[in-house]
């Protein structure tokens, strides 16, 4: 039987970053991943001015800079016609007024190698958990297959679910999440860069005439977010794919060199969009964080940016119980007590905006009868930088543990 103080389930942002956390407190940890490296595509790639900061305050900033990445300060969205300047990150308060565009696993291989200079931290690799222990009805560990095949078992003191929108910990904990209505699905779609105004680092969205799509300045490509109806993928995937080359081609004005690119419907992947929170993060022995316990919307690319956010809070105030051996459900409460407020507010936020994309869906986006607050933006250009910083810092940002600080 293995133990470990805490055993963190899914080896993405949230998980390794509360893993090194955890480990820089002197937390004895394991991480498990049921992957065997963290190369996965259209994966969220936004690292936030928040999370630049935090980077900073462990002492990686510098070792980030190093990675090629491109800087996206602004977010313009085309409605129906009329150009908004959504959100502008170059005012907004701190060192970082930018977000970095860095593939996933480029930021997971540098918090991996930060952790492992710690004693106390363990990852494993190709571990998939298949269930968990429980005593009493407190959950005391999990069950996983390791890459053998081989099942085996981890003790631990607390189990965290860090293993996404589809949490096989809080399925198997009997957690179920409140669900909120989505009008989309999302394609995801990489198309190589043309060399027009859409670069500069911005996020350029386009809504009307029956369609929406999101494009992000990637350097030699766009990695471009389709949105389509709700559970519409099976239907339209009918169609040739030159339907969708038109589409893309009319909306943002690439011509058949740029669109050719894409050259059959295998280069299209789905993310079936869920959205939702839990009422209650926890129970005996088990906290989830991360989409494991507010799975959210693909709107506005936050979703990182909580789940990491998350972690600092949990890491805080939990290190402390966790090496006294006295972590309990009280502790695991004050973190959701902590989290709750932004995460609300960020998923009310989205729903908001759903209400704008299934206008844009179904034909009727109206550019010369704008919501309120999109005219307010086009107005008041201050207004932007507010936009800006609640999505590149947001609502009760969380501050780097003492414990954790790394001098540059």
């Amino acid at each position: 039987m293995n133990r470990t103080t805490c055993c963190i389930v899914g080896g993405g942002p949230a998980g390794m970053m509360l893993g090194l956390l955890l480990a820089r407190a002197g937390v004895e940890v394991t991480v498990l991943e049921k992957h065997r490296d963290f190369l996965r595509d259209f994966r969220g790639d936004t690292v936030h001015p928040s999370t630049l900061r935090l980077l900073d305050d462990l002492g990686l900033g510098e070792a980030f800079a190093r990675l090629p990445f491109p800087r996206l300060e602004e977010m313009r969205a085309q409605l129906d016609g009329t150009t908004v300047v959504m959100a502008d990150m170059r005012r907004i308060p701190g060192r970082h007024k930018y977000f970095a565009m860095v593939p996933q696993w480029d930021f997971l291989n540098l918090i991996a190698s930060a952790a492992a200079e710690e004693p106390s931290f363990t990852l494993r690799m190709r571990t998939e958990v298949t269930g968990l222990r429980t005593e009493g009805g407190r959950v005391t560990g999990v069950r996983f297959v390791d890459e053998d095949g081989v099942p085996g078992q981890i003790a631990a003191d607390l189990t965290v679910a860090c293993d996404g929108r589809d949490s096989a910990v809080r399925h198997a904990a009997g957690l179920r999440q409140d669900l909120f209505e989505v009008p989309m699905d999302v394609w995801q779609i990489r198309v190589d860069a043309p060399s027009d105004g859409l670069k500069e680092g911005r996020v350029f969205a386009r809504f009307g005439g029956g369609q929406a799509a999101v494009t992000m300045d990637r350097g030699t490509y766009y990695q471009t977010s389709y949105l389509i109806g709700k559970g519409r993928d099976a239907e339209l995937r009918a169609r040739d794919i030159q339907w969708l080359r038109d589409r893309l081609g009319a909306l943002f004005g690439w011509d058949a060199g740029v669109t050719g690119a894409i050259r059959s419907w295998d280069e299209v992947k789905l993310l079936e969009v869920t959205f939702g929170r839990l009422r209650r993060w926890y129970r005996d022995g088990l906290l989830c964080i991360g989409d494991a316990a507010h799975t959210m919307s693909p709107v506005g690319g936050v979703g990182v940016n909580l789940a990491l956010q998350d972690a600092v809070a949990a890491a805080r105030i939990l290190a402390a119980p966790l090496r006294r051996g006295t972590a309990g459900t009280a502790d695991l409460a004050r973190v959701q007590k902590r989290r709750q407020l932004p995460v609300t507010v960020v998923q009310q936020s989205q729903r908001s905006e759903h209400a704008l994309i299934r206008s844009a869906l179904d034909g009727t986006l109206d550019g010369d009868r704008l919501p309120v607050p999109i005219r307010l933006l086009r107005r008041v250009p201050p207004l932007r930088t507010v936009t800006g910083y609640l999505g590149g810092v947001g609502i009760r940002p969380e501050r780097t543990p003492v414990f954790a600080r790394r001098p540059a």
